[in-house]
């Protein structure tokens, strides 16, 4: 495991809402597609990479990589596009077609995060990030945006061995944040996060992007909802 850097449910009510204004101590941030909008960003990156490999880069096989970690997607590009496809040199350059991308345009930031975040810190809440994105990747994206230092801790692909939609990042985020993981509201975009906080025994709310929910992810969600300004509704429920 790498060093890790501490910069600075369904749509029915919870089992037990006894003291909700207790109940919860910190809300975990997924970060591409949920806080930064890059995910259309990373789609056409990916687009221009592939298609000087000869490939049309399908949005049904992008998709199928929301969320996951980086040596995940790689498992899922080899099943789909065959061992003989050099994915590895396709992946470095869509990396360089994102970075260019960034250096040029910058980085939008979803609406209502910033208000998010400083209601958050006002009800003084803790809040993290936990991202299949690399850890250098991560750093520059929100350094970019200027949003580095509202996190008390800042957990990424790199950290843990198994990805979403295993539980692990963010059961390890939890631990840092000393915090129980049933008293941690998870906030995501894809279907791997909301599988993973919700095996993690954490309260996922779905703010979609690219991906909409289906009956499946409504069923263990705690809520959906269009926006982290709705979103931000739904945490003031809980807090109290």
């Amino acid at each position: 495991m790498r060093g890790i850097s501490n910069l600075h449910l369904p749509l029915h009510p919870l089992p037990s809402l006894e003291s909700k204004s207790k109940m919860i101590e910190a809300v975990i941030f997924d970060m591409d597609g949920l806080m930064l909008d890059t995910q259309r960003m990373a789609t056409k990156a990916w687009k221009y990479a592939a298609a000087e490999y000869g490939l049309n880069f399908s949005d049904e096989l992008n998709l199928k990589l929301i969320g996951r970690s980086v040596q995940d997607s790689m498992t899922i590009l080899k099943k789909e596009l065959g061992a003989e496809f050099p994915i590895e040199d396709c992946r470095k350059r869509a990396t360089e077609f994102y970075f260019e991308d960034i250096s040029q345009n910058g980085i939008p930031i979803k609406p209502g995060l910033l208000e998010l975040i400083h209601f958050l810190k006002d009800k003084s809440i803790d809040i993290a990030i936990a991202t299949s994105t690399p850890r250098s990747l991560t750093v520059h994206m929100l350094q970019v945006a200027k949003l580095i230092s509202h996190f008390k801790v800042i957990v990424t692909g790199d950290d843990i061995q198994n990805g979403k939609p295993s539980p692990d990042i963010f059961l390890f985020t939890a631990k840092l944040l000393n915090t129980p993981p049933g008293k941690c509201i998870v906030l995501e975009d894809s279907f791997p996060g909301i599988w993973a906080a919700h095996a993690a025994k954490m309260i996922p709310i779905m703010v979609p992007d690219l991906v909409q929910a289906n009956d499946e992810v409504r069923s263990i969600a705690y809520a959906v909802v269009p926006s982290l300004y709705d979103a931000k509704i739904e945490i003031a429920n809980l807090i109290g």
